[in-house]
C-alpha cells in the first residue's frame, strides 16, 4: 500500500515526464522560427521565471556559489545549450523519432559515464544491457550507413550535463537559474544580431508566435519543478522508472501525429534499446532490493 507522500511523488513524476514527452508539439508550433531564436527566448524567459520563483519562495540565497561551482556551471550551461538546440532543431526538422531514441539511450549512457569517470563498477547484466544497445546502434549504422548523430548527441550532452551537475550538488531551480543567467548574454547578443539582420520573429510575425516564445520559460521550468517535487517524495529507483514515459510519448507523437517514418530498420534499433532498458531496469530493481534486504538483515 502506497502512502500519500509516495502517491503525490508519482503524480509529480507523471506531470514532469508527461510534459517533457509532449513538448515536441510546442516546438512544432514554432517551426517557422529559427531554432537559435527559440533557444534564445527559452533562456531569456526562463531567467525571469526562475528568478521570480526563487524570489517568491525566499530562496535567492541558493544563487551564492563558490568559484569552482561557478566555473563548472559555465560548462553545464554550454552542455545544456547544446542539448536544447539539438532537440529544438530535431523537432523542427522532422527528426522527432531520432530525438526520442536519444532519451531512451540516455540512462545507459549515464551508466557508461559513471563507469568511466566515477569508477562505478558495472555488474554483468549492466554490461549485457549496454552491449545490446550498442548492437542496436550498430545495426542502424550497417543498414542506414550513418550513426544516429542526433540521438547520440542528445544522450551524451545530457549525460555529461548530469554527470557534472551530480558533483555540484546545487539546488535544482537555483542551479538552472545560474546556468540560464550564464546563457543570457549570448542569447541577448544573438537576438540583437537577428534584429540587425531583419531576421527576428518576435514582434514581427504575429501575436501567437510572441506568446509561444514567451511560454518558453514555462516549458522549461514547469517540468523541472514537478521533477524536483517528485524526487523529494520517491526513491531514486521509483523516480527512474518514470523516465521512459517522456521518450515513449515523444515517439508516439512523432509517428501518429507527425507521420514520421518508422521502418523495420528503426524498429530493430529501438527493439534492441528497449530490451537493453528492460534488462537494465529489472537488474537495478533487484539490486536495490538486495541492498535493502542486506541493510535490514544487518540491523537485526
Amino acid at each position: 500500500m502506497f502512502d500519500q507522500r509516495t502517491m503525490h511523488g508519482a503524480y509529480f513524476a507523471l506531470a514532469a515526464y508527461g510534459f517533457w514527452g509532449v513538448a515536441p508539439i510546442y516546438f512544432k508550433l514554432l517551426s517557422h522560427v529559427s531554432p537559435v531564436e527559440i533557444l534564445c527566448h527559452r533562456v531569456i524567459w526562463s531567467v525571469f521565471l526562475l528568478l521570480g520563483i526563487l524570489a517568491y519562495t525566499g530562496q535567492l540565497a541558493v544563487l551564492r556559489v563558490t568559484r569552482r561551482q561557478l566555473g563548472l556551471c559555465l560548462v553545464t550551461a554550454i552542455l545544456l545549450s547544446i542539448n536544447w538546440l539539438i532537440f529544438i532543431d530535431a523537432i523542427i526538422s522532422n527528426n522527432i523519432v531520432e530525438a526520442s531514441l536519444g532519451y531512451f539511450i540516455n540512462p545507459l549512457v549515464n551508466v557508461f559515464l559513471g563507469m568511466l569517470f566515477l569508477r562505478e563498477y558495472l555488474r554483468p547484466l549492466q554490461w549485457i544491457a549496454i552491449s545490446i544497445a550498442a548492437l542496436g546502434i550498430g545495426f542502424q549504422v550497417f543498414t542506414l550507413g550513418a550513426l544516429p548523430w542526433v540521438s547520440l548527441a542528445l544522450a551524451f550532452s545530457f549525460g555529461f550535463y548530469g554527470l557534472i551537475r551530480k558533483t555540484l550538488q546545487l539546488h535544482p531551480v537555483g542551479g538552472l537559474a545560474i546556468e540560464t543567467l550564464m546563457m543570457l548574454p549570448p542569447a541577448l547578443a544573438c537576438l540583437a544580431w537577428f534584429y540587425s539582420q531583419g531576421a527576428v520573429s518576435f514582434a514581427h510575425v504575429d501575436r501567437s508566435t510572441d506568446v509561444l516564445l514567451m511560454l518558453g520559460g514555462v516549458v522549461t521550468s514547469f517540468p523541472l519543478l514537478c521533477f524536483a517535487a517528485a524526487v523529494g517524495r520517491l526513491s531514486l529507483t521509483a523516480a527512474g522508472m518514470f523516465q521512459y514515459l517522456a521518450p515513449s510519448l515523444t515517439l508516439v507523437i512523432a509517428v501518429v501525429i507527425f507521420n514520421e517514418a518508422f521502418g523495420i530498420e528503426r524498429l530493430i534499433t529501438f527493439a534492441c534499446i528497449w530490451v537493453a532498458l528492460l534488462i537494465f531496469s529489472i537488474e537495478a530493481l533487484h539490486h536495490h532490493r538486495r541492498i535493502n534486504l542486506r541493510l535490514k538483515t544487518n540491523l537485526l
